[in-house]
């Protein structure tokens, strides 16, 4: 590990009462710290200056206009890359992420197992019961679409934060598909899955402070609603029609066009059922229920063959 310069990013916005905090907490192994201040209302960036005279591991990176936390950590990373670094954690300010964890993540990467690591705290019941509830609904109930999207069937807690991500498998990464704001963890999975790296996750337990949460629990479902069948669409174009195509590529194929058709044909004749007052005929309502019972078997046998495509 001593021979790997590892650094963290910390997006810092509304941080000024934890900021100190969670700086004086990162390992002495980590050889730089990043911190970026995104244009926050308060005193995180006198803080952030009044630090960096007395630590020497800190770099202060200013916004001049609020880019998100996706933002945020995008510019962290694109000065750790400048600054070749191994191994970049990412890593909140508000304090609400254990840095003692920070070895944790960053050993299967120096070990050459996988490229990411993110914080599961869903691993174990007892990290599951300290979580309030309004993140349990948020991210319980995102967790499924978003395998389902980003192809990475294999990952637990989908929108935790905490996370380290190779030197060289960032410098791969294509920066125009991350988000800036509350997508951000998202987009970097999908963006993690078109150059095939591998993933892995750390049971940890986070730390709920007493300050409200700021989830707006259906405010994000929608947004993830809206932005996740176009990483889905992507991801199929991408991995199961440009780069191969195998039987997944068949079965979501045929299997679509057999839904389409039979819900298509049962609602015409349905609808045609009402007006004229006369029942449709058993002939017609197995025309429509067949290809569509058909159609689902070969999408869910697609997603079985995808589920054993994680990259590994």
């Amino acid at each position: 590990m001593s021979s790997s310069h590892i650094a963290v990013v910390i997006p810092a916005f509304r941080v000024e009462n934890h900021i100190a905090d969670v700086i004086s907490e990162i390992p002495s192994f980590v050889q730089t710290i990043i911190a970026v201040e995104d244009q926050s209302p308060d005193n995180t960036g006198h803080v952030l200056d009044t630090l960096a005279r007395t630590e020497p591991r800190l770099v202060v990176i200013n916004h001049e206009q609020n880019q998100g936390v996706g933002g945020a950590t995008m510019s962290g990373y694109q000065e750790a890359l400048r600054r070749e670094v191994d191994v970049i954690v990412k890593l909140d300010g508000d304090g609400q992420m254990d840095a003692s964890y920070i070895e944790r993540l960053i050993a299967p990467i120096i070990a050459g197992r996988c490229e990411y690591v993110k914080g599961n705290r869903f691993r174990y019941w007892s990290y599951l019961q300290e979580m309030p509830a309004v993140r349990k609904i948020g991210n319980l109930g995102l967790s499924f679409l978003v395998k389902a999207a980003t192809g990475y069937w294999n990952v637990f807690d989908p929108t935790n934060g905490f996370t380290a991500i190779s030197g060289e498998t960032l410098r791969r990464l294509d920066f125009r598909l991350l988000e800036e704001r509350y997508l951000f963890e998202t987009s970097m999975l999908s963006a993690l899955y078109l150059i095939d790296a591998r993933i892995k996750h750390v049971p940890m337990q986070a730390k709920y402070g007493s300050a409200p949460s700021s989830l707006k629990v259906f405010e994000s479902f929608f947004q993830f609603l809206v932005y996740l069948p176009k990483v889905m669409i992507r991801r199929f174009i991408h991995r199961y029609i440009l780069m191969d195509f195998t039987a997944i590529s068949l079965f979501v194929i045929l299997g679509l066009i057999s839904v389409s058709f039979g819900a298509t044909f049962g609602i015409y004749h349905w609808i045609q059922s009402l007006r004229t007052m006369r029942p449709a005929t058993a002939g017609t309502v197995m025309v429509s229920a067949m290809p569509v019972i058909l159609g689902f078997q070969l999408l869910l046998q697609a997603v079985v063959l995808d589920i054993q495509n994680v990259p590994k």
